[in-house]
């Protein structure tokens, strides 16, 4: 496999108070790689840097190894890179399928044309039996169905999920799970920030995990999990020192 995304030390400062902090790692293309950590780990953060919500204070970001720091958004979408958001911006007056359409006309000024897109990617999504349904009255899975399903409109080839699995049952969680191992046999490279561990690690191909702001571990999910520093970080110095 070769290198599809490569962070190099980014910081990003707001104001005194420093989210990351010299952050490093790579994706390969057919990748799942997983960011876990506490809350305020800066997860998200790193997120909105690496795909141009806003700029990193230094470090770099290289996507097919072009520089790509501080690109805005749309530029950095069209390239190939595409996100979800925690809290899910479904269209409410919008129907589900034209919530996808809409990422649809990233590479198409044709409606006909984004209409066949969305149609190929309902199905993908199980979505096809909701095409008609307002974005404001689905459940939360379908919320997080249709966020998903509108970033692969754009046709990315890294697809960044923050937390799509946050608020589901067993059930739906294993959905999902599911949905991320067929998109990575259909050719995507996934990025997901999840706090589910049981969801994440059977999943995942390598997991990064960060600790107030800082990269703490990487590696295999079995080789994260007994991480000593990776224990300590989730679970307190106490259950650490009882460990020891």
């Amino acid at each position: 496999m070769s290198e599809l995304l490569r962070i190099e030390n980014i910081t990003k400062k707001f104001g005194s108070l420093v989210a990351n902090e010299d952050v490093s790692f790579t994706i390969d293309e057919h990748e799942i790689v997983s960011l876990i950590g506490p809350n305020g780990a800066g997860k998200t953060t790193l997120f909105n840097s690496i795909a141009g919500y806003y700029p990193p204070t230094s470090g770099k970001v290289f996507f097919h190894g072009k520089d790509i720091t501080g690109k805005p958004a749309y530029e950095i979408c069209r390239l190939g890179i595409t996100r979800t958001f925690q809290v899910v911006k479904t269209l409410k007056e919008m129907t589900v399928e034209e919530n996808i359409m809409t990422g649809a006309f990233l590479h198409t000024g044709s409606r006909k044309q984004a209409q066949v897109m969305a149609g190929e990617i309902m199905e993908m999504t199980g979505l096809s039996d909701k095409k008609n349904i307002l974005g404001g009255s689905l459940t939360i899975i379908d919320k997080k169905r249709v966020e998903i399903a509108r970033a692969l409109a754009t046709k990315p080839e890294l697809l960044m999920l923050d937390e799509c699995m946050a608020g589901l049952n067993q059930t739906e969680i294993k959905d999902v799970m599911n949905l991320c191992l067929d998109l990575r046999k259909n050719g995507l490279t996934l990025l997901i920030v999840e706090h589910i561990m049981e969801a994440i690690m059977p999943i995942s191909d390598r997991i990064v995990v960060l600790n107030v702001g800082r990269k703490i571990a990487e590696g295999i999910p079995s080789d994260v999990v007994n991480n000593e520093e990776v224990i300590k970080a989730y679970l307190g110095d106490r259950y650490h020192a009882e460990g020891n």
